[in-house]
């Protein structure tokens, strides 16, 4: 067949007839697309839950892990050592605290993601998520607001790289408590939803 004869086969065909109108009086039936989009709009939305959990677990992470780097090596001697200030080893412990416990998230998440299989069942990890997410964005606004005005006070006498580093470490303490707890509203939305329950 030449391309020419092709050419004259499409032209043969009858062109489609459009719908009936909505006001004949028959019975519009709905299509049966509409329950497999519905579906796929559900697996699609937490799909997008998913991933964005593990998003925020690791920025938490990041952020969590370099203020734990940076508290602990802001040692500068003398009064300028961090483990001369309760409040600045309360950070980091907390610091410490957060990165393992978003190690393990993130740990967990890549798995269940890479894998396909849950680890536990869907109702025990939205749980262990919004409690746990809950507890160490606690942990991680109360250890930064604790140091925040000692190092005011430091400030206003001396600005130098320990006061700057200080500041730093509570930066990141922030920014992984934000993290933090938009990952706890994800996961408390997981918890009411009735898919998961």
């Amino acid at each position: 067949m030449t391309d020419a004869n092709a050419h004259k086969v499409t032209d043969v065909l009858p062109e489609p007839t459009p719908p009936p109108a909505a006001g004949n009086g028959e019975r519009q039936v709905p299509e049966i697309s509409t329950g497999v989009s519905e579906i796929v709009r559900r697996w699609k939305r937490e799909d997008l839950v998913k991933r964005g959990g593990l998003i925020l677990h690791g920025l938490a992470l990041v952020f969590s892990l370099i203020a734990f780097i940076v508290m602990a090596s802001n040692t500068h001697g003398d009064w300028k050592d961090f483990d001369k200030y309760e409040e600045y080893r309360y950070v980091l412990a907390i610091a410490i605290l957060s990165t393992i416990y978003t190690g393990f998230q993130v740990l967990r998440q890549i798995q269940e993601l890479s894998t396909g299989k849950e680890s536990f069942s869907r109702r025990r990890l939205a749980l262990i998520g919004f409690v746990g997410d809950q507890v160490v964005a606690y942990f991680l606004l109360s250890a930064a607001s604790s140091a925040v005005p000692l190092t005011n006070r430091m400030r206003e006498n001396n600005d130098n790289i320990f006061t700057d580093s200080s500041v730093a470490a509570i930066s990141m303490e922030f920014l992984a408590f934000f993290a933090l707890a938009v990952s706890a509203l994800i996961s408390g939305h997981k918890l009411s939803n009735k898919s998961y329950i």
